[in-house]
Parts: structure tokens; sequence; C-alpha cells
């Protein structure tokens, strides 16, 4: 055997092609491998971005004492996590059961049935802090398989029959209601950081979709606590080293409760969440840091992470070369006073120093600090802060830059094309708009093809070999919903409803339960199916608010019961888990509030059209468009004509219809939540 990854498409797998351990990708063929000599396969689980990940495979897999004893003894297969998320679930879940925790890398030890029996993460190379080499591990299970192996397919099967038992029957009895939501508010409440802003403590991650329902539950009820949180965990964050003060976008987490240290890596799916909701904040109070944090972050994505074909690369590393040419977490983006000295002059430095919070101490490792405005500098010069900040972006360009994820994944994708739709609408950013309708473009004819199912990643416009999952279909489904209202073309529209209609037909179960996997998809040792949002919506309420989305704007009924059998798990979890079912929660505001269907008998960009989408009732959905046949594009405006021969708006909810009006104001207070 040799290592077969240099045949594949992602970035991750082709990071270890050159490994000594023969690695293969996950398929039928390794675990007939492991068959045929009866020897274990260890499953290796990470992702391009991952720090850990990249240490583990430098100490231990391009080791060639290692790589010898792993050949010998196991089947070695590396699986990239955000192309079979599947995978990666259904291990996952073991892991956390098994040792209380989880994380990447993730390393399995695996039956040739693909049963798991021993767990781990990150193993040394050495023995540290109460863990064993991962030589030690190796060895253990070499001999644990080769002396004892009635034991292993007893703990084996005892795992797999555990996780069996797991399996969500339903979400719950009915739809989330207003004691739901109320008990959901009072949750995070409990768990809020008056101090910092956010939730819970470190590390601190940014709650995107939390705050997606804060400010949708304060449009429909007028809760000023719920807009007290969003706007001051946003304010915190945008203040915060999580945010690129340079050049625009987020890191992924905050090592500490404060939002000062971050963990470097940018992922394109925070920043996609996070770019809609601080335009959904500014939607909402008029904020101009909101507008600035919205747009900086759209032109992040656009600038550093979309590719040649018009898609978004998933994510930026967190580490690069330093000055000496090691390669280590955060060198691309922290500063010393001599640093700042060096490009800008005594004066400027000082006064860069001041204003960012670089110390000789430094906020960071050997003395560098994480650029972050000083919340006590008091009055500044604007214009001497933008110059200072224009002249360090200019050097920190010439830095070695943190390498890319290249490949496209689906649902990330889904998520940015509703951001900078939707930003792009409410700035006058027309650009923007088309950088979105050229993702959706790539979507359509690279990961729907002529196979008519969505294909999860593709990589310099070729598809994977990876069917897409349920959070697939529910995000670029929703994505592709963003852009029909912000372009008034009803084709997406229509993409949505094909992705929903197999949403409908492949991945639900009975009583409203959705799975993250089709009825047709390879099994697993497990069928996942997670309710919970993590870093992304899950597949389950990403589906269920697209679903909801279409069904107001086509009247379908079975969409409508899905979504609504969807979101009986957001009763049941919202009141016990807020924290961790944001999305859920932000679409039950909006079936609590209809949601509200908005017909613009109009030109797409006029006064009506731009009212409609500045509306903030919770899941508003617009059609928009004029002549005979606007109709045929987006029922919604079926028999709605011109009145007198002006624009024209209509708002409907729960079968009941306002007077329609020609009036912008009229409208803007119709749509006020």
């Amino acid at each position: 055997m040799a290592n077969r990854l240099a045949q594949t498409t992602s970035p991750y797998l082709l990071q270890h092609a050159d490994n000594p351990v023969d690695w293969l990708p996950w398929s039928p063929e390794a675990f007939e491998e492991a068959k045929r000599r009866d020897v274990p396969v260890l499953l290796s689980v990470g992702y391009s971005a991952c720090h850990w990940c990249h240490v583990m495979a430098h100490e231990s897999f391009e080791d060639e004492t290692v790589a010898d004893y792993l050949n010998a003894h196991f089947v070695p297969v590396k699986v990239d996590r955000e192309e079979r998320p599947d995978v990666d679930a259904v291990y996952m879940e073991a892991v956390q059961a098994a040792t209380g925790h989880g994380g990447w890398p993730m390393t399995v030890f695996l039956t040739p049935d693909a049963e798991p029996f021993y767990f781990g993460t990150y193993f040394p190379p050495e023995p540290r802090h109460g863990s064993p080499s991962f030589q030690q591990v190796l060895e253990g299970v070499t001999a644990a398989w080769t002396d004892r192996r009635d034991e292993v397919a007893e703990v084996a099967g005892r795992i797999v029959a555990d996780l069996a038992g797991r399996s969500l029957v339903h979400g719950g009895d009915g739809v989330p209601g207003e004691s739901e939501v109320a008990q959901a508010l009072l949750g995070l409440t409990r768990e809020y950081d008056e101090q910092h802003g956010g939730f819970g403590g470190a590390p601190k991650f940014p709650p995107a979709m939390v705050v997606e329902f804060l400010l949708r539950h304060y449009a429909r009820t007028g809760a000023e606590g719920a807009l007290q949180m969003a706007a001051d965990t946003c304010t915190a964050m945008a203040r915060g080293g999580i945010y690129d003060q340079l050049g625009g976008g987020f890191a992924r987490y905050s090592v500490d409760r404060e939002w000062i240290v971050p963990h470097f890596e940018k992922m394109l799916y925070d920043n996609a969440l996070l770019c809609r909701v601080y335009a959904h904040l500014w939607r909402t109070t008029g904020s101009d840091e909101a507008r600035r944090i919205a747009l900086e972050t759209a032109d992040f994505m656009v600038r550093e992470l979309r590719t040649a074909e018009g898609g978004f690369a998933s994510a930026l590393d967190a580490d690069s070369e330093d000055a000496e040419g090691k390669h280590v977490e955060g060198a691309f983006y922290v500063w010393t006073p001599a640093q700042l000295r060096e490009v800008l002059g005594e004066d400027d430095a000082a006064f860069a120093a001041a204003y960012f919070g670089v110390t000789e101490e430094g906020t960071f490792e050997e003395g560098a600090s994480v650029l972050r405005p000083a919340g006590d500098a008091g009055p500044v010069d604007a214009a001497r802060v933008a110059g200072v900040r224009a002249r360090l972006l200019a050097a920190r360009d010439e830095r070695p830059h943190p390498g890319r994820d290249d490949k496209v994944v689906a649902a990330w994708n889904g998520l940015a094309i509703a951001a900078l739709a939707e930003t792009g609408a409410y700035f006058d950013r027309p650009d923007l708009v088309e950088r979105a309708t050229e993702a959706a473009d790539l979507l359509v004819r690279v990961h729907l093809g002529e196979v008519a199912r969505l294909t999860r990643t593709s990589k310099d416009g070729r598809a994977g070999d990876n069917a897409g999952v349920l959070e697939d279909y529910g995000d670029v489904a929703e994505g592709f919903l963003a852009l029909a209202a912000v372009t008034g073309e009803g084709a997406w529209l229509e993409f949505a409803g094909f992705l929903l209609d197999i949403v409908l037909e492949q991945f639900t179960g009975e009583g409203g339960q959705l799975y993250d996997t089709a009825h047709d998809a390879e099994q697993l040792i497990r069928r996942p199916q997670d309710p919970t949002d993590s870093a992304t919506p899950s597949g389950w309420t990403a589906a269920a608010g697209a679903l909801l989305s279409y069904a107001a704007y086509t009247g379908s009924e079975a969409h409508r019961t899905a979504a609504e059998g969807a979101l009986g798990v957001v009763k049941a979890l919202g009141p016990r888990v807020p924290r961790f079912v944001g999305w859920g929660l932000a679409v039950a505001e909006a079936l609590l509030d209809g949601p509200r269907e908005v017909a613009v008998a109009g030109p797409v960009g006029g006064e009506l059209h731009r009212t409609a989408l500045l509306g903030r009732a919770p899941g508003a959905v617009v059609a928009v468009g004029e002549g005979p046949g606007a109709g045929a594009e987006f029922p919604l405006l079926v028999d709605r004509p011109l009145l007198g021969g002006e624009p024209t708006a209509y708002v409907c909810r729960h079968f009941v219809c306002d007077a329609p009006t020609t009036d912008a104001g009229e409208l803007a207070a119709k749509l006020g939540g």
C-alpha cells in the first residue's frame, strides 16, 4: 500500500499526501483492506485550519518510525471533517460519550466493521501531562487487538448499541410558543456576561445565531433587554481582538472572556453569519459601527476568501511564518511597539500603540499584541486613525500570508450568499449582490450539476465526491431565498424549492424529525441527527427556517407543515439550552410573527422594495416585480396590481392581508415588528 491522498480534492487531505503514513481516504476499500489484513483502522479526523492537527501531523505522521509501525499494524484513514461532517459527527459523539470531551484532531480506533473501540484527540510524541505518547497508544491498541480481541469486540458492540439508542424519535410536541421563547430568553439572561458581552466564560465564541434571535425577539415584542444584550455583545466583539482591526473579518473564537486574544483562524461561516447579523443590527438601531463592521466583513470575505470560480473558500489558517521563517500562530496579525515604529515612525507609532493597546509586555506571546481599540483612549482623530490603519494594513500585506483552505463548502457558501445579498441591498453596494449571485451560480452549475442532488464540496470548479448533508440543503436554500428577495429573480425561489423538496423526500422522518444524511446516503454505524446549533445553524434548524420562508412565498402547506414539525425540537431544547439552539429560536420568532408576506408590485431597488427589505418583522419574505409576468416568478405577486399606476406593496400574514399601500412610510410602519 501507499499513501492515496494525492487524488483527493480536500486541501486538508492533500496536506498529508506526502506523509510516510499510508493514508487512505474514507472508503469501502479501506475497511476491506482491514478485513483482509485482520487489523484495526486508525481513523484520524481534522481540518485544514486546525492548529493542533498540524502539530500532531508534524510530530507523529511525518515521523518515519511512527509511520512504519502504523502502516504495519493498522489501516490508516484520514478524513476532512468539513467534507464528511456525517463521519465526523458519528464518531465525535462516540468520543464525547466515552471521554466526556471531544475536539480535533480526533483519533479513533475502529474494527474492520467500522465500530469504534478506543478514542482520543491529540496525542503527543512523548508522554506528558498524564497523557501517553502516540506510539504508546498504538502499541497498546495493537496488544489489545492481538491478545484481547473478545474484549475489544464487546466494547465496540456496547458503544454501537449505546449510539443506536440515542435516536431522537421526534422533536417534541407541537411548535414553540410564547412561553418557550420567554424561558429561552430568561436562560440567556442568566448566562450573559454583563461586563464583556457574549455568553459563558472562556473560550468565548461569537454568538451570531443567538444575536439574530435577540434582534428578532426585540422586533416582535419590544423587549429592550433582548436588544441590549445583542447590541452590547456586537459592540464588544467589534472592539475586541477577535475582530481584525486592520483587514476586517472575525477570528474563530476568543481564548479569554474579554475578546482580547483570538484563536486566529478565520472561517467563512463565522464571517458570513456575523456580517449578516451586524447588517441586521444596523437595520434595527441605525448604528454606524454595525454598518462599518458589516461592510468590512463583507469586503474581507470577497477580498480574502473568494475563489477564481466565484465561490468562497472555507478558511484561513491560524498559523503563518514569522520573521524567522517559523510557522507560528497569529504571526500575520500581531504587532510589537518596535514593529509599529518601523512602519509608522515615532509619533504615529506612539499614537497607534495608545489607540490599539500595543504594549511592551504584549497581550499575546513573546511581547506581541493583538490590535484592539483601547477603551480609555478618549476622543480620537478619525482621519489619523484611518491613515495609520491603512499604512499598517499595507505593511502587514507584505508579511507571509496564512494558508487558505480553497475548498468550497455548499452550506457555508449559502450563508455567505445570504449575507452578501442583504448587505449589498441595505448599503447600496450592487457589487456585493453580484458576488452573491456568482457564488449561487457556481453552486447550481457545479454542486448541483447534472446529478440534481447537492454535492458537499468543490475545488477549482470540480465537484467533490461527497453527497450534501442536511445543512447544505438548508443553508443553500436560505441563501437562494435571500437572493430572490434582493434581486427579484424568481429562479432563485425555484432552485430553493427544488432543494427543499429533496429535504422533504430524503431527510425527513416520522413526526417531523430530520436526519443529517439522506435516506439513500452511505450507511454509517448510526445515522447522524443533531438539532443543536454550534458554529453554524444545524441542518435541522437551517432546513426549518428555509422551509418556513418557502411556504410563506408559495403558500405550500407541505413545506409549512414540515417546518412546524421540525420546530418541535426547538420547543424541547429552547428553554433548556438556548445558547445551542439560537437559529432554531430565530426561526421560532418568524413563526410566531407569521412570518409576514410582502409583495411589492414595482421596480427592483425602488423605494418600496428597499423599505420592504429594511422591515424588521422576523423572517418576513419579500417578493418584488412588475408587469404581467411577475406572478409567474413569484406566486405572492399574482393578482397584485398597481394602485393608480403607482408601485404598490401588499402585506399579509396568517391568511389576512392589510390594505395595499403606495406609501413607503406606511409600509415601514407595517413591517416595524
